[in-house]
């Protein structure tokens, strides 16, 4: 239920100070000079404590370790940080307000306003490098986190960990994985879906809905990204939108009366799981209308069960509610498979849209870089996050690999400093 937004925000009080953004990349230079600093850069030694991935988790992490002064590189596979936000639809914005979603050490500007958009996210992702005058190595793709059994691997000063990239490996005394939790696009494979004579694409690689304007559109998965690529399709001018949908999701309002749906999830977040089920039952019928008559029943388990057992946050409402009972978002059954240009669906019907958008999810990619180091379990969940290091992985940290329904960015600002000070003394 509705509680009032006085949450205390990740950022400390040397922190409160709006930092003004940093000054603005000089002009180019000549192509020798840009080629002979990049060659420098490269040239540079890595940090004994390794960052891997550039996205919010990673830079919160480097930043954190290098205001207490423990040298720091950030590893980014591909040529700028962020890149995950980089690739998002450009309707995204943040679910979460401004003031809960800022990493440590600098503020997000006010001119973003409550909720921070896809674009304004990159930038403040650029900023906050340039801010903390980051050490981040883009297009360095890493392969694989080994134990070293080489030089330096034990006594003092040691060197335990092997980061394996494609350019060659690196010995570190401390390794954080931050790849990001939407790693890995998953595309179910579903019988007849190679041989599908529409267009099938991922939600990663949708952008905008012009290209969709006129034609019939499947959706498939009513998660926040699938609900509103749905609404964006809608406005852009589609023909026709529908959404496949296998379990009712939770639905909750982004506010309500002023006050965010991630503010009382933070209030709740420690509270009993019955207790949150049965608060949130109560509140959906105060705020969310009934949608059974359009396919989408109210969920029989709880909203706090869902998300411990299938990790499954709400979806919050931005448009979707309005869109299902104006007709504009018809719901259907999930998918089975495909048949030519037909959409088989589990109710036994089946569909022909022109376009099918898979918006599934996606997997955390973690086996190949640390599987073979006992971290992770049969899920490819790391076993431990945060501050903590898994049974005979002293050094070896994981961040932005849980979905809590506090907020992304709150939780990695909050993990970055736990991370810090945990290598702080052992450093």
């Amino acid at each position: 239920m509705p509680v009032p937004e006085r949450v205390p925000e990740p950022v400390s009080e040397r922190d409160s100070e709006p930092a003004p953004r940093p000054e603005p990349a000089p002009r180019p230079e000549p192509a020798a000079d840009a080629a002979a600093n990049a060659a420098a850069d490269d040239a540079r030694p890595f940090a004994d404590t390794l960052v891997i991935g550039g996205g919010p988790g990673g830079l919160a992490v480097a930043a954190a370790l290098t205001r207490l002064g423990i040298a720091t590189t950030v590893l980014e596979r591909d040529d700028a940080v962020g890149s995950s936000w980089r690739r998002h639809y450009e309707r995204l914005h943040l679910h979460t307000p401004r003031r809960l979603s800022q990493l440590p050490g600098y503020r997000m500007p006010s001119s973003y306003g409550r909720w921070v958009s896809r674009a304004h996210v990159v930038e403040y992702l650029e900023d906050y490098a340039a801010h903390h005058r980051l050490d981040v190595r883009t297009g360095v793709k890493v392969l694989q986190v080994e134990r070293n059994d080489g030089p330096r691997a034990y006594g003092k000063g040691a060197l335990p960990w092997l980061v394996r990239t494609a350019d060659g490996s690196r010995r570190a005394r401390t390794v954080v994985v931050a790849t990001g939790h939407n790693h890995t696009p998953y595309l179910p494979d579903w019988p007849g879906r190679e041989a599908y004579t529409g267009e099938l694409l991922h939600a990663s690689d949708y952008r905008e809905p012009g290209p969709f304007a006129g034609r019939d559109v499947l959706v498939v998965g009513v998660g926040n990204t699938g609900a509103e690529i749905a609404v964006d399709l809608v406005e852009g001018g589609a023909r026709r939108v529908r959404i496949a949908v296998r379990t009712p999701p939770h639905i909750v309002r982004r506010s309500v009366g002023g006050v965010s749906a991630q503010a009382t999830g933070i209030l709740m977040r420690h509270v009993p799981t019955a207790v949150v089920d049965r608060l949130s039952r109560i509140n959906a019928r105060l705020t969310v209308p009934d949608l059974s008559a359009y396919g989408l029943p109210r969920p029989v388990d709880g909203l706090y069960t869902r998300i411990k057992r299938d990790d499954a946050i709400p979806l919050q409402d931005v448009g979707f509610i309005d869109a299902v009972v104006a007709g504009t978002v018809e719901v259907v059954a999930a998918p089975t498979g495909f048949s030519g240009g037909d959409v088989r669906l589990c109710d036994g019907t089946s569909i022909d849209p022109e376009v099918v958008i898979v918006a599934a999810g996606y997997r955390r990619g973690l086996d190949d870089l640390v599987g073979d180091l006992g971290v992770l379990s049969a899920d490819g969940r790391p076993l431990v996050h945060g501050p903590h290091c898994a049974a005979g992985a002293p050094g070896l940290y994981f961040t932005g690999y849980t979905n809590p329904i506090s907020g992304m960015f709150r939780e990695l600002a909050i993990d970055a400093r736990r991370i810090a000070r945990a290598v702080g003394r052992t450093s």
